[in-house]
């Protein structure tokens, strides 16, 4: 969520989902009050993978929650050649997703499928069935409370010697309302526990404008 404290757009998002919980979300994309759909990939996720700077994998499955319209997914897929699952709660985002993935004119090849899903149920669904999970967003969209639920998830649904890749944003001054919420690069580490390796933590050098300064990407390898 590209916003900056006070704004209204921001602000109407937090009384959405203040008053209708996880189904304020679908509200916001009814209402097109959507701050964190960007119109493309995140430039520092396409950085990482272009650069090459990690072997990620280039076979098996991948999966985003919290996918919004889908453009990281797409990246992932695109670039990585997995098999990509994209997970939102919203059913509007849902269909906005496989509408922008129908538009986009991907080679046969390049397999991108979008469902509305919980991410906090394939944790009995799909244990160990992912090589990557990338999170943008999503772990500053739920509540600080369930962030030990997703970090129990993760460690789940990512197969030994798979990688979660985590852009962290918004990394602002604290304060006590969301989403998005608090966060910072170490409040990832509690709730993956043991079995995790930090394999990268760097700044991006490439940034969208608004995101220049408050953000880090951080990869971790599963170990167990």
């Amino acid at each position: 969520m590209a916003l900056l404290p006070g704004n209204p757009i921001q602000q109407r998002v937090r009384d959405l989902i203040s008053e209708h919980r996880e189904a304020g979300w679908d509200k916001a994309w009814q209402e097109n009050v959507t701050p964190w759909d960007a119109g493309q990939p995140q430039p520092a996720l396409r950085q990482l993978v272009e650069s090459k700077i990690l072997d990620l994998p280039t076979s098996g499955r991948a999966l985003i929650p919290g996918c919004g319209r889908g453009y990281d997914a797409m990246l992932i897929a695109t670039n990585l050649g997995l098999d990509t699952l994209a997970v939102d709660i919203s059913p509007t985002a849902v269909a906005a997703a496989k509408a922008a993935v129908e538009g986009s004119n991907l080679p046969s090849s390049v397999k991108v499928t979008i469902e509305l899903d919980d991410f906090f149920a394939l944790a009995s669904s799909a244990p160990k069935q992912f090589d990557l999970v990338y999170d943008y967003t999503f772990f500053v969209a739920i509540l600080p409370s369930q962030r030990d639920d997703w970090g129990r998830t993760m460690s789940s649904i990512v197969k030994p010697g798979g990688y979660l890749i985590t852009l962290v944003f918004p990394i602002d001054p604290p304060q006590e309302v969301g989403p998005p919420f608090y966060v910072r690069p170490e409040h990832y580490v509690g709730p993956l526990g043991a079995g995790w390796e930090k394999v990268y933590d760097e700044a991006p050098e490439v940034s969208l404008g608004s995101h220049a300064g408050r953000e880090r990407m951080i990869v971790w390898k599963r170990l167990l």
